[in-house]
């Protein structure tokens, strides 16, 4: 298979749409996201705005369209957790299996060592068997990425009239310091940071 032509970018307003019709389909026929309704588009773009304010929100195009997207977001919230962040990523129904998926999670952890975060936490559907709504494969690609899993939740996510069971995985991408250096925002990285790369 010939190797595709991937950009990865910041999200922007324009790219609302795109995003939101990636995501619906996993919300509509999957139990990959415990989301119940897809959101509308002014919602949608408030999510992308709020995560932009710390976090990075990042886009995969390919030959011009968007095929996937990855953002952080907080792990709890509290200030102590400010070294720590949650990972979420889609892409694009027909181009999963491509490498989009490595290289958003690659960008994404390049963006997140810059701001000094060390722990990436995962939040995953995990079937007890799997079926045509959830399968293992989101645990199979984490753990090909390098996470591994620390918790599972037996059925406390029910979907299509079916229970879930949820895991987290983690992977640490930096050191755990006596002194941490401080959290830098996304937006205050310098733009060399942002790996925003061909």
């Amino acid at each position: 298979m010939e190797e595709i032509k991937i950009r990865i970018r910041t999200a922007g307003p324009d790219d609302v749409e795109q995003l939101l019709a990636i995501y619906a389909p996993y919300v509509e026929k999957t139990a990959i996201t415990f989301e119940y309704d897809v959101p509308d588009v002014e919602e949608f773009r408030d999510r992308i705005r709020r995560i932009l304010k710390r976090y990075p929100y990042l886009v995969a195009e390919v030959a011009g369209e968007v095929a996937g997207y990855v953002y952080l977001d907080s792990f709890v919230g509290r200030k102590a957790y400010d070294w720590s962040a949650s990972v979420s990523i889609y892409v694009k129904e027909q181009m999963r299996k491509t490498g989009i998926g490595r290289a958003l999670y690659q960008a994404v952890e390049e963006i997140a060592r810059a701001q000094h975060i060390t722990n990436l936490n995962a939040c995953i559907g995990y079937p007890e068997t799997e079926d045509e709504y959830l399968t293992k494969n989101s645990a199979q690609f984490h753990a090909h990425m390098g996470y591994r899993m620390v918790g599972e939740f037996h059925q406390c996510g029910y979907k299509f009239g079916r229970w879930y069971n949820m895991i987290w995985m983690e992977k640490m991408i930096g050191e755990h310091e006596e002194h941490p250096k401080p959290f830098i925002p996304f937006p205050e990285l310098p733009k060399s940071g942002r790996a925003e790369k061909d």
